[in-house]
Parts: structure tokens; sequence; C-alpha cells
């Protein structure tokens, strides 16, 4: 079973063994006509109704996705049984919370430091630009906090493992 979550609907949807285009959404069952046409561009037919999907956007790690359905867009979090299991036993942020501290990947140079001590930051917001082998990498944040202290500044040069960004406990 998925579960599929939008900004403003919930669905539990279950496919039927082997097959993707039926099952039971929220206890009711469907079947879809799908023909795909190209990279994440899809023609449906759902009953009568005829649907162009495509797929704008998708990140397969948060398992976000963003689908254009006949030129409306639609944001969606998919979860599976795993991810429900996780949440059940109050695993889901056990990772998230553990770090507390950026390290350089590599040896690099700091070309310019994003945040300063009590920024407010989100999961993958920008940290700060390391050049590294004449390529600018952007570090960005593993969780959601607020930063306690930059231990370096714009211009300075660090070793690998050199730790850069410190988070104030949770």
């Amino acid at each position: 079973m998925y579960k599929v979550v939008s900004d403003k609907s919930q669905f539990a949807i279950t496919f039927n063994h082997g097959d993707e285009v039926s099952g039971i959404v929220n206890g009711k069952p469907f079947h879809l006509d799908l023909f795909s046409y190209g990279k994440g561009s899809f023609h449906i037919i759902k009953g009568n109704k005829s649907f162009s999907a495509q797929i704008t956007a998708a990140d397969y790690k948060e398992k976000k996705f963003i689908i254009r359905i006949n030129g409306n867009k639609y944001s969606f979090l998919v979860r599976d049984r795993y991810d429900e299991l996780l949440d059940t036993l109050g695993l889901t942020k056990i990772n998230e919370s553990k770090v507390n501290e950026i390290k350089a990947p590599m040896p690099g140079l700091v070309l310019e430091l994003l945040v300063k001590q009590g920024s407010k930051v989100k999961k993958d917001d920008p940290l700060l630009v390391l050049e590294a082998m004449k390529m600018e990498n952007i570090l960005k944040s593993p969780r959601e906090g607020t930063i306690q202290s930059c231990l370096v500044s714009k211009g300075a040069s660090v070793e690998k493992n050199e730790v850069l960004i410190t988070f104030v406990n949770n």
C-alpha cells in the first residue's frame, strides 16, 4: 500500500498484484489506460476522461514529486509501508537529529559563507560555498535547526574533515 499526500488531499492506494494501472484508491476500485510517450510524459484514460500528465520534478530520495495534469500542477509526497512503519516506530528523524556539525568533505577554500551564528536553517538550505579542485561546491544543511557557530570565514583554507559549522543541539 502507498499513501499519497498532496496539499489538499490524501490517498491510500493499493495496486493489483503485478499491475500498475489498476487497484484500489481510498476503498474504491480503479483502472487506467496508460500510454507513455516520452520520459515522464503520459496519456491517461480513466473512464471516459482523457488526461495528459508530465512528471516535472522528482526527488526520489525524499519521495516528492510535482506532476502537471492537463496544465494543472500538483505536488505529492509518496509513502510506502516501510515509511509508515518507521513513523510508527518513531525512527523517521533519527538520523537527521544526530548531525550537529558540518565538516569539509575535502580540502578547499571558503568562497562564501551564507549563514551566521543564530541563523535558522531548513533541510537543504545552502550554508557555504567551498572551492575544491577548481570547482565550487555548495554545502547544504542536512537538517532543520539553528546555527550555533561558524568556525571559518570567507577566504579561509580548510582541510578535509575540518569542522566548519556547528548546530545548536536539540
